[in-house]
């Protein structure tokens, strides 16, 4: 038996963020559901079997505030929504989505996209010491930065430190030019992106030469005490134990720490013990230090990136 279903969408604005560019998140509510879908004009048709239209139509309502108000719904969004609707979490999701951490310069709302990215979230509001690990683009550095500089901003820090070890990926230090900080520049690029979204590029330099905002390889850390600070550690998983053992224990008078690295991408050498995996298995019960671990499914850049991981854990596993 085949049923169908109606929803009136309130504008334009509203159909066009419901239904994706080229009505990717319709295909991909189609994939989740069963169930097709058809957009006329700002009516949404849903045609299937009971069970597939109901679906759909719960899943439809579910992201209804993120479409009522024209926002970009993305694939992450709608499969966290699925989730929510198979493990009756649906109140969580609705808190998950009021949930704005930040707004971009641009005007663009920042919140967790998937319930480990809000528990990791909660645990650095919560917590002194934050580890969270996983792979590349789950948006473990990103949203470190974004409580950060927002901390920051409501002047509950005086600094904030972003740090991560200088070790290459095939490349040498010695071989690149300039001085130092030009060396390690590259290395810490995607914490110098994160900041620009939300602080004034032409602001970035004074903060920097005030010491409000510090940007440093890991070596610059040793011998000093991190008081009122905000210390972001980023590729922590090629910190040596020492190194990893050294930076925690700068850890000052109201200050907050998150360490933040992927234990299947170390660049170390094959005989060096990664300092992250052996934190984990120290620190793991340690009162005041939360682990925070996310996957391949908290994945929230471009859709292709998540099959790369999925293909590289299955090759590796």
């Amino acid at each position: 038996m085949t049923e169908g279903d109606r929803i009136q969408l309130p504008s334009i604005d509203s159909a066009i963020a419901l239904a994706g560019a080229r009505e990717e998140n319709l295909k991909i509510l189609s994939g989740q559901t069963g169930a097709q879908l058809v957009l006329r004009g700002q009516e949404l048709v849903i045609s299937g079997t009971p069970t597939q239209v109901e679906l759909c139509r719960k899943l439809v309502r579910s992201l209804e505030d993120f479409w009522k108000q024209g926002k970009t719904i993305t694939r992450v969004d709608i499969l966290t929504a699925r989730h929510a609707l198979d493990t009756q979490r649906q109140d969580e999701w609705q808190d998950l989505q009021k949930d704005v951490l930040a707004k971009t310069r641009r005007g663009e709302e920042i919140r967790a996209k998937t319930f480990r990215q809000w528990q990791y979230v909660q645990a650095v509001r919560s917590h002194d010491i934050t580890f969270c690990i996983g792979p590349a683009g789950t948006g473990k550095t990103y949203l470190a930065a974004v409580l950060a500089v927002q901390a920051l901003l409501a002047n509950e820090y005086e600094r904030l430190i972003l740090t991560r070890p200088a070790v290459e990926a095939g490349e040498k230090l010695g071989f690149l030019p300039g001085d130092m900080q030009q060396k390690v520049n590259p290395y810490l690029r995607p914490l110098y992106d994160a900041l620009y979204e939300f602080i004034e590029p032409e602001k970035i330099p004074n903060l920097m030469e005030r010491g409000v905002i510090e940007v440093a390889p890991l070596a610059y850390m040793r011998g000093r005490t991190l008081n009122n600070a905000f210390v972001i550690l980023d590729e922590a998983q090629n910190t040596t134990p020492a190194q990893m053992k050294m930076v925690l224990t700068r850890l000052g008078f109201r200050s907050r720490m998150v360490v933040t690295g992927d234990i299947t991408q170390t660049d170390l050498l094959p005989n060096q013990q990664s300092g992250l995996i052996v934190a984990q298995k120290i620190l793991q019960h340690i009162e005041g230090i939360a682990f925070c671990y996310l996957s391949q499914a908290d994945v929230v850049r471009h859709p292709l990136v998540q099959r790369i991981v999925a293909a590289y854990e299955k090759y590796e596993g």
